[in-house]
């Protein structure tokens, strides 16, 4: 992997080296520990502004991924930062919460499973809690799952994709907004598959979907609170989320490298779009959808 500067003018097609998987699949929810090769969270990279200055922030799926990178964007930015993880990635979110203590801010671990409806509302009062409230939330986690035969999409593998999508957003965005102030922001982890879905991700490119009306409906109905409601539609990011069945394994050997700029994503080039989002200077948006796709453009 090449060296990545965010603020250093670099040509994008070859700030990343391709990711040439050898196409073997991990359990889900998959560890980004077991990643070959590795992703980039911006732990050696990223440099904050104090743009997020204390602040308080709840994100979901913190562990890895984009959250993971989200997490230490947010806490180099100066925000205190709640990340919440199933307990089987708990490898994972060790090695983030202790990237945000590093930056001199208040973590909060928050283990369990969003699809139960209790634990969602447990993860915004523990938040609060901890902090005294929430003035950023990040819907993040989500479940991906490839699966090419519509005959062998069950009714339960549907539901779960649903619960942990578009549910579980639902009950932590109605828990949470009684505590966030005028100023706050929620922005949610929509996906290109929204736009442009692909055969065999029917029920995840669904979630999606849901999600970016979920966003510019409930943006419309806060903003006389000053609350702003944004998503971002990420295009093929190398996340645990596919090599944990997300994609089957001859399309990991050649990830991402169909689109415009000839590479996937990194969590590292994700983030800072969810920092301009929780920031002041993003003051004048809501209801919108910000692209990171690598040039598979949003409608």
């Amino acid at each position: 992997m090449t060296q990545y500067d965010q603020y250093a003018m670099q040509d994008p097609t070859t700030q990343y080296l391709k990711v040439n998987a050898d196409g073997s699949l991990q359990p889900e929810p998959g560890l980004d520990a077991d990643m070959r090769p590795k992703a980039d969270h911006g732990e050696e990279t990223y440099r904050g502004l104090g743009r997020l200055k204390g602040r308080k922030a709840l994100i979901t799926g913190g562990d890895s991924g984009i959250g993971a990178a989200t997490a230490i964007a947010f806490a180099r930015e100066g925000a205190d930062v709640a990340i919440c993880y199933m307990p089987e990635e708990k490898e994972d979110a060790e090695h983030i919460l202790a990237e945000i203590e590093q930056a001199g801010v208040k973590s909060l671990a928050l283990p369990g499973d969003i699809k139960d409806e209790a634990f969602c509302k447990e993860i915004v009062q523990k938040t609060v809690e901890a902090f005294g409230s929430i003035d950023i939330l990040v819907n993040n986690a989500g479940k991906q799952e490839f699966e090419a035969d519509l005959q062998k999409i069950t009714t339960e593998k549907f539901e779960d994709t649903f619960r942990t999508n578009v549910f579980a957003m639902f009950w932590i965005t109605k828990a949470a907004v009684p505590h966030m102030p005028a100023g706050a922001s929620i922005i949610n982890t929509a996906s290109i598959q929204a736009y442009q879905p692909s055969p065999g991700l029917l029920d995840y490119a669904s979630t999606k979907a849901a999600i970016v009306a979920f966003t510019k409906s409930l943006a419309k109905s806060l903003a006389q609170k000053g609350i702003r409601v944004n998503a971002v539609a990420p295009g093929p990011i190398w996340t645990p989320l596919q090599p944990s069945h997300g994609q089957p394994p001859e399309k990991l050997q050649e990830f991402g490298q169909n689109t415009p700029l000839g590479r996937p994503g990194q969590p590292a080039e994700v983030a800072p779009a969810y920092v301009f989002l929780a920031s002041q200077e993003s003051s004048y948006i809501t209801a919108e959808v910000i692209g990171v796709t690598g040039g598979q453009h949003l409608p």
